[in-house]
């Protein structure tokens, strides 16, 4: 019985060495990674406020990138991950911005468009009245020792008046001259009826009464200091004076 169970034991041990030098034997199988995911692609906004502008004035560029590590805007250069700019551009121009990152590169457009700047108004300015006035308002002449209107004087007085009426806020100061012949008292005696005389006429065609001023300076200031006739006619007027 001893014998027997020493051979049962022999061959279950040796079976068993078998079973274990088969499994030593056998290779194990590798384990393989899944592969890594790939990197995500860029994505990029480009965006102008406003996007139409007249010439000369400034519109803001804004941006917005993700998964980028070089962002460039075409005309701008190397600009941050996201953003805004200011930009005044002289023409109607077209921004692009390049994204470039591990996962590829994006791109965004945007036109700003730019208007010609309004034409400048031309304003023509306006002629003073006092310019006005000197331009259509003409002086009164006088024969010797006379303080009436002469008839070649009439039309004077009617363009005068005329001028007055369409611009009733001028107010004058006429002024009476006359030649240096004669006493002092008498010119100036003859100085007022002359400014009287060109006054009564305005008021006649239509000139309030309260517009107009007279003075006689008689020989005191003249127009022309020589002693012959054609001088003489020169300081023989009514000088119409614009008042302020």
């Amino acid at each position: 019985m001893t014998n027997r169970r020493l051979t049962m034991f022999s061959l279950t041990a040796a079976l068993a060495g078998m079973f274990l030098l088969a499994a030593c034997s056998k290779k194990v199988a590798k384990v393989t990674p899944p592969p890594l995911p790939p990197p995500p692609a860029p994505t990029a906004t480009l965006a102008a406020s406003p996007d139409t502008i007249p010439q000369g004035q400034s519109t803001t560029l804004t941006w917005h990138t993700t998964n980028a590590n070089d962002v460039t805007i075409e005309g701008l250069g190397t600009v941050s991950a996201s953003g805004s700019r200011s930009i005044t551009p002289s023409a109607s121009t077209t921004y692009t911005l390049m994204a470039k990152g591990p996962g590829g590169t994006q791109d965004a457009s945007m036109r700003v468009t730019v208007t010609p700047a309004p034409a400048a108004k031309v304003v023509t300015p306006q002629p003073s009245e006092a310019s006005l006035f000197a331009k259509n308002v003409r002086d009164v002449y006088f024969d010797f020792n006379k303080a009436n209107i002469r008839s070649d004087e009439v039309p004077v007085t009617g363009q005068d008046a005329k001028f007055l009426e369409r611009h009733a806020d001028i107010k004058i100061m006429v002024e009476g001259h006359c030649d240096d012949r004669g006493s002092e008292e008498y010119n100036l005696a003859l100085g007022d009826s002359r400014a009287n005389s060109l006054k009564q006429s305005l008021e006649q065609q239509g000139v309030s009464a309260d517009r107009i001023k007279t003075i006689s300076y008689g020989k005191e200031k003249p127009f022309c200091s020589q002693d012959n006739e054609q001088c003489w006619q020169e300081n023989r007027r009514d000088h119409v004076v614009f008042q302020q």
